[in-house]
C-alpha cells in the first residue's frame, strides 16, 4: 500500500523547520523531502541536510528535464523537490513530509491531491516580527519583504486541511503530531486491514 504524503507550509519564521525537525527522530517510517534551491547556504546549513544546493543553471536544467515535482521562485531564488525519490518513497509504503510554500503545495496537489496538507501560522504579525529580527539573518527590506509575503501566504491557508498556531512550540509539536496519527487512522487508510480481519473470520 502506498504510503501518506503530508505537505506542510508556513511563512518564514513561524517555526515550522523546529517542529519538524523535533518530530522526526519519533517517527523513523517518516521520510523527510530535502528541497533543493538555489539560494546561498545560512551558517551551519549543510547540502543533503537541509537543502540540495545547485547553482541557477542546474536548476534550470532540471526544470527543462521535468526532474522537479514541484518548483517556484521565492525572493528572487528557486526552490523545487526532485520527484524520483518522492515517488520512491511512497511506492515502498513509507510516508513522506514536504516542506514547501503555497505555490509548490498546490503543485504537488495536482499530482497527489490525496496529501494531508498542513500550516502552521504564528500567534500574531508582532510575534513574527520579533521572531524575524530575533534571527538576524536579513536586512530591513528583507524583513519587510518576508512580512509581505507571510499576508500573502496566511491569506491562503484557508485551503489546507489544518492549521496549527505555533504559539507555544511544546503544543505546535503535539498538534502536529496528531494531525500524523489521525492521518495514518483514516479509514481509507485502514480498510485493507479491516478487510483482512473480516476475511480470517470468515474463513476460521
Amino acid at each position: 500500500m502506498s504510503g501518506n504524503l503530508f505537505i506542510v507550509s508556513a511563512p518564514s519564521g513561524v517555526g515550522k523547520t523546529t517542529i519538524i525537525q523535533s518530530t522526526l527522530p519519533r517517527w523513523p517510517a517518516l521520510r523527510y523531502s530535502i528541497s533543493c534551491t538555489t539560494r546561498p547556504p545560512r551558517s551551519g546549513e549543510l547540502s543533503g541536510e537541509d537543502y540540495y544546493f545547485l547553482d541557477r543553471q542546474e536548476f534550470m536544467e532540471g526544470i527543462a528535464k521535468e526532474r522537479f515535482l514541484e518548483w517556484a521562485e521565492v525572493h528572487g531564488e528557486f526552490y523545487g523537490t526532485d520527484g524520483c525519490a518522492v515517488a520512491n518513497w511512497l511506492d515502498s509504503g513509507n510516508d513522506v513530509l514536504f516542506d514547501i510554500d503555497v505555490q509548490g503545495a498546490r503543485q504537488v496537489l495536482c499530482v497527489y491531491p490525496s496529501a494531508t496538507t498542513i500550516f502552521i501560522l504564528p500567534p500574531s504579525m508582532e510575534a513574527l516580527q520579533a521572531r524575524l529580527s530575533k534571527r538576524g539573518t536579513e536586512s530591513e527590506a528583507q524583513l519587510r519583504r518576508r512580512l509581505e509575503a507571510a499576508v500573502h501566504e496566511m491569506a491562503q491557508a484557508a485551503w489546507y486541511d489544518y492549521l496549527i498556531v505555533n504559539d507555544d512550540l511544546i503544543d505546535a509539536i503535539s498538534d502536529f503530531e496528531s494531525v500524523l496519527r489521525a492521518t495514518r487512522c483514516r479509514r481509507s487508510r485502514q480498510t485493507h486491514l479491516l478487510r483482512a480481519l473480516l476475511g480470517q473470520r470468515s474463513t476460521a
